[in-house]
């Protein structure tokens, strides 16, 4: 038995357990000085943004940031079942190369759900990964890419439902979880999606910054497009040094709150 396998299992089953929840350059921001960046308040301590989530058969990890090494030592997470990406940015595929470890502990293929765009950006920046014979020594990440678009599909246990997002001038996914729905990096909801999200009890949401993003809903945005979904819950993501998380918290209306890294909130 590994210390890994020692501990309580994290996610546990029927949760989603939030890796991340910071901009692309995390926070503190190198170089920043600001309220946030000194804050010794640990919810303004904010990796990229990523989640994992616990499923009857396996843990399902959310995006590779850049971040993902430290995520999953953090929070003990020693198995990944598979990964399910959003979009292609690097900030939320940056780090597949840590999934060498559990690939090697594993000794199997961890399946990469994605579309085809998320696949085209992977295989260029990890070429060495899928080279006919690849190099010795440290070893790639084992992976196998299972290509999705916007049909709901069943993974490891569980039924997925993807979400078409706007993302400033990109389309990205976002994902329902049986009454949880996960929609990071957005600044719009087409009007195909609105249906898809009716009885969501928690909503998780995009929510950069106080100021308007071309790429990001702005607090204000999101709080609006909480209004429309009507989730029992709306925990915010993807924040910035322009988000101190007390003062923030306090002006948010009932219902929506700030997640932070750590969290860990039941899908039902």
């Amino acid at each position: 038995m590994t210390p890994s396998d020692a501990r309580s299992p994290r996610p546990a089953a029927g949760s989603l357990l939030f890796l991340g929840t910071g901009t692309s350059v995390g926070v503190p921001v190198v170089g920043c000085s600001c309220p946030t960046c000194t804050s010794a308040d640990p919810r303004d301590r904010r990796m990229r943004t990523s989640v994992a989530v616990g499923l009857p058969e396996g843990t399902l990890l959310v995006d590779t940031t850049p971040d993902l090494r430290a995520q999953l030592l953090r929070e003990g997470i020693g198995r990944i079942d598979a990964v399910l990406y959003t979009h292609d940015h690097v900030d939320h595929v940056y780090g597949l190369d840590d999934l060498r470890p559990l690939c090697f502990h594993a000794r199997r293929k961890i399946p990469l759900y994605c579309e085809e765009r998320v696949e085209a950006r992977i295989r260029r920046a990890f070429d060495y990964a899928f080279e006919e014979k690849p190099p010795a020594g440290g070893g790639v990440p084992d992976v196998v890419f299972e290509r999705i678009a916007t049909e709901p599909f069943d993974l490891l246990g569980a039924r997925v439902v993807p979400l078409r997002l706007r993302h400033g001038p990109w389309t990205v996914l976002g994902f329902r979880f049986g009454n949880l729905a996960y929609c990071t990096d957005t600044n719009g909801i087409p009007d195909e999606t609105w249906p898809l999200l009716e009885g969501v009890h928690t909503l998780v949401l995009d929510g950069l910054r106080p100021r308007k993003h071309p790429t990001h809903f702005s607090l204000d945005e999101a709080v609006q497009a909480a209004r429309r979904v009507g989730a029992r819950r709306t925990l915010l993501v993807h924040m910035s040094h322009d988000v101190l998380h007390a003062e923030v918290a306090a002006r948010l209306p009932e219902g929506v709150e700030l997640a932070y890294d750590g969290l860990e909130v039941p899908l039902a």
